[in-house]
């Protein structure tokens, strides 16, 4: 989504490791599948509507605190165009120091306010869910993101009080996930604290939710568990982001950039070398 619908909407260094038993602990579903243990990056990330030039990475890479930042790899409802995302420029920042956080702007909920070209309905919600799932993996796929790789949901603002809406939105995700799961990825989920992101983490039934969850929750706190909104036994080993600060204009190095400032303690994507 744009930055100009999100706001209506609304360490230095990381460390790279395998993490697997932490995922399985939590993770429910009706899918069963032998899937590589995920690549955890703790540190500091970013995101921004269109996925920077080479040159801007590689002096961010240099000069800045970050080490890992989000892309737009698809979705009827991606805001940006995104003419560096490629194979080649994926490969690149990736050789270069930095991890990738794949984001998928999937249909949205029926009750929200929004003229988003692509939102479910409680009719198509578990077929369409499943459809954006497949396209997420593929999309991943294609930007050399191997199996073992997250792809991250994201769930804009809408009425968390509005039960046949969020009924909706549930079913959707569970196919989503389930999809995505199936094809040897790992299941992400991006939505904001006090609506989309609530609205997965008070579902009573825990059946093919979420395995990661990226609250959006601007408190200026730097960190995965200080100020998080939700029971603490939740998504807990390494499978938290926090997006703390929005719309932050920053410069490094003469390259400037408008971003969104997260922490992180979850998988990034693993690249094909």
């Amino acid at each position: 989504m744009s930055k100009k619908r999100r706001r209506i909407g609304m360490a230095l260094a990381g460390v790279g490791v395998l993490a697997g038993a932490a995922f399985a602990a939590e993770a429910a579903t009706a899918t069963t599948v032998t899937r590589p243990a995920p690549t955890v990056f703790t540190g500091h990330a970013f995101d921004t509507c269109t996925a920077p030039t080479l040159t801007t990475m590689q002096k961010w890479r240099a000069t800045s605190v970050y080490r890992a930042a989000a892309v737009y790899i698809g979705g009827k409802n991606r805001g940006c165009a995104q003419p560096q995302l490629t194979p080649s420029w994926v490969k690149s920042v990736s050789a270069g120091g930095w991890k990738l956080i794949p984001l998928y702007v999937g249909a949205q909920p029926p009750c929200q306010t929004s003229n988003n070209p692509e939102k479910m309905t409680a009719a198509n919600a578990t077929a369409l869910g499943a459809t954006d799932g497949a396209d997420a993996v593929a999309k991943a796929s294609a930007l050399g993101m191997r199996t073992g790789s997250p792809v991250y949901l994201d769930m804009e603002y809408f009425d968390p009080t509005n039960t046949s809406c969020v009924n909706t939105v549930l079913a959707y995700i569970r196919s989503w996930d389930k999809t995505v799961h199936a094809k040897g990825y790992w299941t992400g989920f991006y939505g904001f604290s006090n609506s989309s992101a609530a609205v997965v983490a008070k579902a009573t039934t825990r059946t093919d939710l979420p395995e990661i969850l990226w609250y959006a929750r601007y408190d200026d706190i730097y960190s995965t568990t200080t100020g998080f909104p939700y029971d603490k036994t939740l998504w807990t080993g390494h499978r938290r982001g926090h997006q703390y600060a929005v719309n932050k204009k920053v410069t490094h190095d003469g390259a400037t950039l408008t971003i969104d400032r997260d922490a992180w303690d979850a998988p990034v994507a693993v690249v094909a070398k």
